[in-house]
C-alpha cells in the first residue's frame, strides 16, 4: 500500500473534507443510504425517510453536484443512486467499521 500522505496535495484535503462535511449531515447521509441498493425516486425517499420531497430535493441537489449521488430520468421521474462504486464502498467500509464491537486496546 502506498502512503497516502505522500500522494494526497492541500486540494484533495480539501475536497475530502467537503465531502465528509456533506456527508456528515444525517439527513443527507440517510438519503444516500436510501441510494444505495439501487436506483430510487426522490418521493420514495421521502416517503421511506418521513421526510419532505422538496427536502430531499434539496439535499439531492447537494449530493448530485458533488459527485455523491447520480440521477437518471425515466419518464416524468428522476432516479437517484450513489454516483460510483468508490462511494458504495467507502458507505459499506464505514458500516462495518462501526459494527465491529470495540477490543479494548483502541484507547
Amino acid at each position: 500500500m502506498h502512503d497516502l500522505n505522500a500522494a494526497v496535495h492541500e486540494e484533495s484535503v480539501a475536497q475530502l473534507a467537503d465531502l465528509f462535511h456533506l456527508l456528515g449531515d444525517p439527513t443527507r447521509l440517510r438519503i444516500v443510504l436510501a441510494c444505495v441498493a439501487a436506483p430510487i425516486a426522490v418521493g420514495d425517499i421521502a416517503g421511506t425517510l418521513e421526510l419532505s420531497n422538496s427536502l430531499v430535493s434539496h439535499h439531492l441537489r447537494l449530493l448530485r453536484a458533488a459527485r455523491i449521488v447520480k440521477s437518471e430520468r425515466q419518464g416524468k421521474q428522476v432516479f437517484y443512486s450513489t454516483a460510483d462504486a468508490h462511494i458504495s464502498g467507502v458507505l459499506r467500509d464505514m458500516l462495518e467499521h462501526i459494527a465491529e464491537p470495540a477490543t479494548g486496546s483502541d484507547a
